[in-house]
Protein backbone atom coordinates (compact mmCIF):
# COMPACT_ATOMS: atom_id res chain seq x y z
CA UNK A 1 0.00 0.00 0.00
CA UNK A 2 1.45 3.35 -1.03
CA UNK A 3 1.78 6.06 1.61
CA UNK A 4 0.33 9.53 1.22
CA UNK A 5 2.85 12.21 0.19
CA UNK A 6 2.12 15.91 -0.01
CA UNK A 7 4.64 16.45 -2.84
CA UNK A 8 4.21 15.16 -6.38
CA UNK A 9 6.58 14.04 -9.12
CA UNK A 10 5.57 16.21 -12.07
CA UNK A 11 3.58 19.39 -12.64
CA UNK A 12 1.42 18.01 -15.48
CA UNK A 13 0.02 15.50 -13.00
CA UNK A 14 -0.57 18.29 -10.49
CA UNK A 15 -2.37 20.36 -13.11
CA UNK A 16 -4.74 17.50 -13.93
CA UNK A 17 -5.61 16.94 -10.27
CA UNK A 18 -6.39 20.61 -9.63
CA UNK A 19 -8.55 20.79 -12.73
CA UNK A 20 -10.39 17.55 -11.96
CA UNK A 21 -11.22 18.66 -8.44
CA UNK A 22 -11.77 22.40 -8.79
CA UNK A 23 -12.19 23.42 -12.43
CA UNK A 24 -14.06 20.71 -14.33
CA UNK A 25 -17.11 20.33 -12.13
CA UNK A 26 -16.27 19.80 -8.46
CA UNK A 27 -16.85 16.04 -8.32
CA UNK A 28 -18.00 14.20 -5.25
CA UNK A 29 -16.20 11.04 -4.19
CA UNK A 30 -18.76 8.84 -5.97
CA UNK A 31 -18.40 10.80 -9.23
CA UNK A 32 -14.61 10.50 -9.39
CA UNK A 33 -14.49 7.47 -11.67
CA UNK A 34 -11.00 7.81 -13.17
CA UNK A 35 -9.21 6.34 -10.14
CA UNK A 36 -9.94 4.27 -7.08
CA UNK A 37 -11.59 5.74 -3.96
CA UNK A 38 -8.24 5.55 -2.17
CA UNK A 39 -6.63 7.61 -4.93
CA UNK A 40 -9.46 10.14 -4.63
CA UNK A 41 -8.85 10.45 -0.88
CA UNK A 42 -5.09 10.86 -1.32
CA UNK A 43 -5.41 13.49 -4.03
CA UNK A 44 -8.07 15.37 -2.08
CA UNK A 45 -5.85 15.43 1.01
CA UNK A 46 -2.91 16.62 -1.08
CA UNK A 47 -4.86 19.50 -2.59
CA UNK A 48 -6.33 20.46 0.76
CA UNK A 49 -2.83 20.64 2.22
CA UNK A 50 -1.79 23.04 -0.57
CA UNK A 51 -4.92 25.20 -0.74
CA UNK A 52 -6.58 24.73 2.64
CA UNK A 53 -7.49 28.39 3.37
CA UNK A 54 -9.42 28.65 0.10
CA UNK A 55 -11.29 25.34 -0.01
CA UNK A 56 -15.05 25.26 0.47
CA UNK A 57 -16.97 22.06 1.07
CA UNK A 58 -20.66 21.93 0.11
CA UNK A 59 -22.75 18.97 1.17
CA UNK A 60 -24.94 17.32 -1.45
CA UNK A 61 -27.26 14.32 -1.50
CA UNK A 62 -24.57 11.99 -2.89
CA UNK A 63 -21.61 13.38 -0.94
CA UNK A 64 -19.72 16.62 -0.55
CA UNK A 65 -18.45 18.86 -3.35
CA UNK A 66 -15.11 20.64 -3.09
CA UNK A 67 -14.57 24.05 -4.65
CA UNK A 68 -12.32 27.08 -4.34
CA UNK A 69 -13.62 30.25 -2.70
CA UNK A 70 -11.22 33.05 -3.65
CA UNK A 71 -11.80 36.81 -3.57
CA UNK A 72 -9.01 38.08 -5.80
CA UNK A 73 -9.39 41.67 -4.63
CA UNK A 74 -8.25 40.68 -1.11
CA UNK A 75 -5.19 38.61 -2.00
CA UNK A 76 -1.58 39.72 -2.35
CA UNK A 77 -0.62 36.77 -4.54
CA UNK A 78 -2.11 33.91 -6.52
CA UNK A 79 -2.79 30.97 -4.15
CA UNK A 80 -2.48 28.54 -7.07
CA UNK A 81 1.22 29.43 -7.30
CA UNK A 82 1.58 26.91 -4.48
CA UNK A 83 0.96 24.01 -6.84
CA UNK A 84 4.11 24.98 -8.76
CA UNK A 85 6.15 24.50 -5.59
CA UNK A 86 5.12 20.95 -4.75
CA UNK A 87 7.57 18.85 -6.76
CA UNK A 88 9.03 15.91 -4.87
CA UNK A 89 12.79 15.55 -4.43
CA UNK A 90 15.36 13.06 -3.18
CA UNK A 91 17.97 13.49 -0.46
CA UNK A 92 20.64 13.95 -3.14
CA UNK A 93 18.51 16.63 -4.84
CA UNK A 94 18.30 18.77 -1.72
CA UNK A 95 21.97 18.35 -0.81
CA UNK A 96 23.24 19.25 -4.27
CA UNK A 97 20.78 22.13 -4.51
CA UNK A 98 22.65 23.91 -1.70
CA UNK A 99 26.22 22.62 -2.10
CA UNK A 100 26.76 23.27 -5.82
CA UNK A 101 25.81 27.00 -5.69
CA UNK A 102 27.84 27.37 -2.48
CA UNK A 103 30.88 25.82 -4.17
CA UNK A 104 30.58 28.23 -7.11
CA UNK A 105 29.70 31.33 -5.10
CA UNK A 106 33.13 32.93 -5.62
CA UNK A 107 32.56 33.15 -9.39
CA UNK A 108 34.73 30.20 -10.40
CA UNK A 109 34.01 28.13 -13.52
CA UNK A 110 34.39 24.41 -12.90
CA UNK A 111 33.80 21.23 -14.84
CA UNK A 112 31.54 18.46 -13.54
CA UNK A 113 34.64 16.49 -12.49
CA UNK A 114 36.04 19.47 -10.58
CA UNK A 115 32.69 20.08 -8.88
CA UNK A 116 32.56 16.42 -7.84
CA UNK A 117 36.07 16.64 -6.36
CA UNK A 118 35.21 19.95 -4.66
CA UNK A 119 32.13 18.46 -3.01
CA UNK A 120 34.33 15.73 -1.54
CA UNK A 121 37.20 17.94 -0.35
CA UNK A 122 35.22 20.92 0.91
CA UNK A 123 32.01 19.29 2.18
CA UNK A 124 33.09 15.69 2.71
CA UNK A 125 30.27 14.39 0.50
CA UNK A 126 30.82 11.78 -2.20
CA UNK A 127 28.70 11.80 -5.35
CA UNK A 128 28.90 9.91 -8.62
CA UNK A 129 30.20 12.18 -11.38
CA UNK A 130 27.24 11.37 -13.65
CA UNK A 131 24.82 12.48 -10.92
CA UNK A 132 26.66 15.79 -10.55
CA UNK A 133 26.80 16.31 -14.33
CA UNK A 134 23.06 15.66 -14.73
CA UNK A 135 22.28 18.09 -11.91
CA UNK A 136 24.54 20.79 -13.37
CA UNK A 137 22.99 20.40 -16.83
CA UNK A 138 19.54 20.61 -15.27
CA UNK A 139 20.45 23.81 -13.40
CA UNK A 140 21.95 25.26 -16.59
CA UNK A 141 18.69 24.58 -18.40
CA UNK A 142 16.73 26.22 -15.57
CA UNK A 143 18.99 29.29 -15.60
CA UNK A 144 20.64 28.76 -12.22
CA UNK A 145 24.05 27.95 -13.71
CA UNK A 146 25.87 29.29 -16.75
CA UNK A 147 27.22 26.58 -19.07
CA UNK A 148 30.00 27.14 -21.60
CA UNK A 149 32.77 25.27 -23.35
CA UNK A 150 36.40 25.96 -22.43
CA UNK A 151 38.52 24.11 -24.96
CA UNK A 152 37.33 20.53 -24.87
CA UNK A 153 35.83 20.86 -21.41
CA UNK A 154 32.32 21.99 -20.45
CA UNK A 155 32.44 24.25 -17.40
CA UNK A 156 29.71 25.63 -15.15
CA UNK A 157 29.53 28.89 -13.19
CA UNK A 158 26.92 30.51 -10.98
CA UNK A 159 24.48 32.67 -12.96
CA UNK A 160 23.78 35.63 -10.68
CA UNK A 161 22.86 38.12 -13.39
CA UNK A 162 19.61 39.07 -11.66
CA UNK A 163 21.02 39.41 -8.15
CA UNK A 164 22.52 42.87 -8.58
CA UNK A 165 19.43 44.15 -10.38
CA UNK A 166 17.07 42.94 -7.67
CA UNK A 167 19.14 44.27 -4.80
CA UNK A 168 19.83 47.61 -6.45
CA UNK A 169 16.31 48.92 -6.69
CA UNK A 170 13.18 48.74 -4.56
CA UNK A 171 11.25 49.85 -7.63
CA UNK A 172 12.26 46.65 -9.46
CA UNK A 173 10.87 44.54 -6.63
CA UNK A 174 7.64 46.56 -6.66
CA UNK A 175 7.41 45.98 -10.42
CA UNK A 176 7.82 42.24 -9.83
CA UNK A 177 5.10 42.36 -7.16
CA UNK A 178 2.76 43.93 -9.68
CA UNK A 179 3.83 41.53 -12.42
CA UNK A 180 3.03 38.42 -10.38
CA UNK A 181 -0.56 39.66 -10.06
CA UNK A 182 -1.16 40.96 -13.57
CA UNK A 183 0.98 39.18 -16.15
CA UNK A 184 1.40 35.74 -17.68
CA UNK A 185 4.10 33.69 -15.96
CA UNK A 186 3.39 35.52 -12.73
CA UNK A 187 5.00 32.62 -10.86
CA UNK A 188 8.37 34.04 -11.96
CA UNK A 189 7.70 37.36 -10.24
CA UNK A 190 6.38 35.51 -7.21
CA UNK A 191 9.49 33.34 -6.98
CA UNK A 192 11.87 36.30 -7.27
CA UNK A 193 10.06 38.42 -4.69
CA UNK A 194 9.95 35.50 -2.26
CA UNK A 195 13.66 34.89 -2.80
CA UNK A 196 14.37 38.55 -1.97
CA UNK A 197 11.93 38.48 0.97
CA UNK A 198 9.78 41.22 -0.55
CA UNK A 199 6.07 40.43 0.00
CA UNK A 200 3.49 42.30 -2.03
CA UNK A 201 2.02 44.97 0.25
CA UNK A 202 0.90 47.36 -2.48
CA UNK A 203 -1.05 45.79 -5.33
CA UNK A 204 -4.43 44.09 -5.50
CA UNK A 205 -6.31 43.04 -8.64
CA UNK A 206 -10.09 43.28 -8.54
CA UNK A 207 -10.76 40.82 -11.37
CA UNK A 208 -7.96 38.29 -11.59
CA UNK A 209 -8.19 34.91 -13.32
CA UNK A 210 -6.08 32.84 -10.94
CA UNK A 211 -6.82 29.46 -12.46
CA UNK A 212 -5.01 30.23 -15.71
CA UNK A 213 -1.62 29.90 -14.04
CA UNK A 214 -2.11 26.16 -14.52
CA UNK A 215 -1.56 26.71 -18.26
CA UNK A 216 1.73 28.61 -18.00
CA UNK A 217 3.94 25.61 -18.82
CA UNK A 218 1.90 24.95 -21.98
CA UNK A 219 1.92 28.65 -22.86
CA UNK A 220 5.71 28.79 -22.55
CA UNK A 221 6.16 25.81 -24.92
CA UNK A 222 3.82 27.45 -27.45
CA UNK A 223 5.57 30.83 -27.30
CA UNK A 224 8.91 29.06 -27.69
CA UNK A 225 7.60 27.33 -30.82
CA UNK A 226 6.30 30.65 -32.18
CA UNK A 227 9.67 32.26 -31.61
CA UNK A 228 11.36 29.44 -33.56
CA UNK A 229 8.53 29.41 -36.18
CA UNK A 230 7.96 25.70 -35.66
CA UNK A 231 4.96 23.45 -36.15
CA UNK A 232 3.73 21.68 -33.02
CA UNK A 233 1.81 18.55 -32.13
CA UNK A 234 -0.83 19.12 -29.44
CA UNK A 235 -2.16 16.46 -27.14
CA UNK A 236 -5.66 17.68 -26.35
CA UNK A 237 -8.04 16.64 -23.63
CA UNK A 238 -11.68 17.39 -24.33
CA UNK A 239 -13.06 19.89 -21.81
CA UNK A 240 -16.56 18.54 -22.46
CA UNK A 241 -15.57 14.97 -21.73
CA UNK A 242 -13.03 15.51 -18.99
CA UNK A 243 -14.26 12.68 -16.81
CA UNK A 244 -13.41 10.10 -19.42
CA UNK A 245 -9.88 11.49 -19.69
CA UNK A 246 -9.86 10.94 -23.45
CA UNK A 247 -7.30 12.78 -25.53
CA UNK A 248 -6.46 13.23 -29.20
CA UNK A 249 -3.64 14.88 -31.11
CA UNK A 250 -3.61 17.73 -33.62
CA UNK A 251 -0.78 19.27 -35.61
CA UNK A 252 -0.80 23.01 -36.19
CA UNK A 253 1.43 26.02 -36.79
CA UNK A 254 1.02 28.25 -33.69
CA UNK A 255 0.56 31.91 -34.60
CA UNK A 256 -1.07 33.93 -31.80
CA UNK A 257 -2.50 33.64 -28.30
CA UNK A 258 -6.00 35.09 -27.85
CA UNK A 259 -7.15 36.11 -24.36
CA UNK A 260 -10.75 36.79 -23.39
CA UNK A 261 -11.10 40.09 -21.53
CA UNK A 262 -14.29 38.76 -19.91
CA UNK A 263 -13.27 35.31 -18.67
CA UNK A 264 -9.48 35.39 -18.96
CA UNK A 265 -9.65 32.16 -20.96
CA UNK A 266 -6.75 31.77 -23.37
CA UNK A 267 -6.73 30.21 -26.83
CA UNK A 268 -4.01 29.18 -29.23
CA UNK A 269 -4.75 30.30 -32.77
CA UNK A 270 -2.92 28.14 -35.28
CA UNK A 271 -3.05 27.03 -38.90
CA UNK A 272 -3.81 23.36 -39.49
CA UNK A 273 -2.45 21.99 -42.76
CA UNK A 274 -4.89 19.10 -42.66
CA UNK A 275 -7.98 21.32 -42.87
CA UNK A 276 -6.22 24.25 -44.56
CA UNK A 277 -7.68 26.84 -42.21
CA UNK A 278 -7.11 28.67 -38.93
CA UNK A 279 -8.31 26.93 -35.78
CA UNK A 280 -8.35 27.95 -32.11
CA UNK A 281 -7.60 25.56 -29.23
CA UNK A 282 -8.34 26.28 -25.59
CA UNK A 283 -5.11 26.30 -23.60
CA UNK A 284 -6.75 24.57 -20.65
CA UNK A 285 -7.53 21.57 -22.87
CA UNK A 286 -3.92 21.11 -24.08
CA UNK A 287 -2.03 18.48 -22.11
CA UNK A 288 1.29 18.47 -23.95
CA UNK A 289 3.13 20.36 -26.71
CA UNK A 290 5.73 18.68 -28.92
CA UNK A 291 7.89 20.79 -31.23
CA UNK A 292 8.16 19.62 -34.84
CA UNK A 293 9.92 21.03 -37.92
CA UNK A 294 10.47 24.70 -38.72
CA UNK A 295 7.84 26.22 -41.04
CA UNK A 296 8.98 28.19 -44.09
CA UNK A 297 5.59 29.89 -44.65
CA UNK A 298 5.24 31.06 -41.04
CA UNK A 299 5.44 34.81 -41.76
CA UNK A 300 2.99 34.52 -44.65
CA UNK A 301 0.45 32.70 -42.45
CA UNK A 302 0.89 35.25 -39.65
CA UNK A 303 0.17 38.06 -42.09
CA UNK A 304 -2.90 36.26 -43.39
CA UNK A 305 -4.19 35.84 -39.84
CA UNK A 306 -3.75 39.56 -39.13
CA UNK A 307 -5.76 40.36 -42.25
CA UNK A 308 -8.54 38.02 -41.13
CA UNK A 309 -8.75 39.20 -37.53
CA UNK A 310 -11.05 42.21 -38.19
CA UNK A 311 -13.71 39.71 -39.31
CA UNK A 312 -13.32 37.57 -36.19
CA UNK A 313 -15.93 38.12 -33.49
CA UNK A 314 -14.59 35.56 -31.02
CA UNK A 315 -12.31 32.63 -31.81
CA UNK A 316 -14.23 30.72 -34.51
CA UNK A 317 -13.24 30.93 -38.17
CA UNK A 318 -16.02 28.76 -39.63
CA UNK A 319 -19.81 29.00 -39.62
CA UNK A 320 -22.34 26.17 -39.45
CA UNK A 321 -22.83 26.19 -43.22
CA UNK A 322 -19.17 26.58 -44.10
CA UNK A 323 -19.55 30.07 -45.59
CA UNK A 324 -16.51 32.28 -45.67
CA UNK A 325 -18.39 35.12 -43.93
CA UNK A 326 -21.76 35.43 -42.19
CA UNK A 327 -23.73 38.69 -42.20
CA UNK A 328 -25.94 40.00 -39.40
CA UNK A 329 -28.49 42.78 -39.90
CA UNK A 330 -30.25 43.90 -36.73
CA UNK A 331 -32.85 46.70 -36.59
CA UNK A 332 -33.29 48.28 -33.15
CA UNK A 333 -35.67 50.77 -31.62
CA UNK A 334 -33.72 53.26 -29.52
CA UNK A 335 -35.74 56.09 -27.98
CA UNK A 336 -33.80 59.32 -28.24
CA UNK A 337 -32.43 61.06 -26.28
CA UNK A 338 -33.32 58.99 -23.20
CA UNK A 339 -31.69 55.80 -24.56
CA UNK A 340 -28.65 57.31 -26.21
CA UNK A 341 -26.56 55.13 -23.91
CA UNK A 342 -27.84 52.12 -25.89
CA UNK A 343 -26.61 53.73 -29.08
CA UNK A 344 -23.24 54.43 -27.47
CA UNK A 345 -22.99 50.82 -26.34
CA UNK A 346 -23.88 49.57 -29.82
CA UNK A 347 -21.03 51.58 -31.33
CA UNK A 348 -18.60 50.74 -28.53
CA UNK A 349 -19.20 46.99 -28.45
CA UNK A 350 -20.04 46.47 -32.12
CA UNK A 351 -16.49 45.50 -33.10
CA UNK A 352 -16.37 47.36 -36.38
CA UNK A 353 -20.00 46.92 -37.41
CA UNK A 354 -21.84 49.84 -39.00
CA UNK A 355 -24.66 51.69 -37.22
CA UNK A 356 -27.07 53.57 -39.47
CA UNK A 357 -30.11 55.68 -38.53
CA UNK A 358 -32.96 54.78 -40.89
CA UNK A 359 -35.88 56.57 -39.18
CA UNK A 360 -36.62 58.46 -35.96
CA UNK A 361 -35.66 56.18 -33.05
CA UNK A 362 -34.70 53.37 -35.46
CA UNK A 363 -31.17 52.16 -36.13
CA UNK A 364 -29.73 49.32 -38.20
CA UNK A 365 -26.59 47.50 -37.09
CA UNK A 366 -24.73 45.43 -39.73
CA UNK A 367 -21.59 43.32 -39.54
CA UNK A 368 -19.86 40.50 -41.42
CA UNK A 369 -17.98 37.91 -39.36
CA UNK A 370 -16.72 34.38 -39.77
CA UNK A 371 -19.20 32.80 -37.35
CA UNK A 372 -22.47 34.48 -36.33
CA UNK A 373 -22.98 31.86 -33.62
CA UNK A 374 -20.56 33.82 -31.47
CA UNK A 375 -22.63 37.01 -31.74
CA UNK A 376 -25.82 35.42 -30.35
CA UNK A 377 -25.12 36.04 -26.62
CA UNK A 378 -24.43 39.73 -27.34
CA UNK A 379 -27.48 40.07 -29.60
CA UNK A 380 -29.74 38.62 -26.87
CA UNK A 381 -28.81 41.51 -24.58
CA UNK A 382 -30.85 43.80 -26.87
CA UNK A 383 -34.03 41.72 -26.49
CA UNK A 384 -37.00 44.05 -26.20
CA UNK A 385 -35.49 46.61 -28.56
CA UNK A 386 -35.02 44.36 -31.62
CA UNK A 387 -37.50 45.13 -34.40
CA UNK A 388 -36.09 42.66 -36.91
CA UNK A 389 -33.14 40.31 -37.20
CA UNK A 390 -31.66 38.67 -40.28
CA UNK A 391 -28.71 36.30 -40.50
CA UNK A 392 -27.18 35.03 -43.72
CA UNK A 393 -26.78 31.77 -41.78
CA UNK A 394 -30.34 30.50 -41.40
CA UNK A 395 -29.54 27.92 -38.67
CA UNK A 396 -28.24 30.73 -36.46
CA UNK A 397 -31.33 32.86 -37.14
CA UNK A 398 -33.61 29.92 -36.32
CA UNK A 399 -31.67 29.29 -33.12
CA UNK A 400 -32.24 32.87 -32.00
CA UNK A 401 -36.00 32.64 -32.54
CA UNK A 402 -36.19 29.21 -30.87
CA UNK A 403 -34.45 30.64 -27.82
CA UNK A 404 -36.88 33.56 -27.83
CA UNK A 405 -39.87 31.22 -27.98
CA UNK A 406 -38.42 29.17 -25.12
CA UNK A 407 -38.14 32.36 -23.05
CA UNK A 408 -41.79 33.22 -23.86
CA UNK A 409 -42.88 29.79 -22.63
CA UNK A 410 -40.76 30.07 -19.51
CA UNK A 411 -42.31 33.39 -18.54
CA UNK A 412 -45.81 32.51 -19.83
CA UNK A 413 -45.78 35.31 -22.41
CA UNK A 414 -48.22 35.11 -25.30
CA UNK A 415 -46.70 35.42 -28.80
CA UNK A 416 -48.85 38.41 -29.75
CA UNK A 417 -47.36 40.36 -26.88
Amino acid sequence: MSDFHELIGSFPKTREYVRDFYVYGFKTRNEFNDKSPRTYDNERRRLESWLNPYIRKDHAANGSNLSLAIDSSLLDTNPLFRVWKTKSFTDNDIVLHFLIPDLLRDGRSMSAEEITDGLLTEYDTLFDIQTVRRKCNFYAKEGLLHKERSGRTVVFSLDDSLTGLLKSSEAVLDALSFYQMAGPFGIIGNGLTEQMDHPNRTFRVKHSFFVHTLEEEILFDLLDAMNDKKEVRLQIRSSRNSRAGTAHTANCIPLQIFISARSGRRFLCGYTNRSKRFTCFRLDSIKQVTHLKETAEYDELAGQLNRNRPKLWGVSFQSDEGHHLDKLTMTLQIMEPAENYILDRLKREGRGGTVTKTAPNTYVYEIEVFDCNEILPWVRTFTGRILSLQYSSKPVEQRFYRDLEAMYRMYHIEDDQ
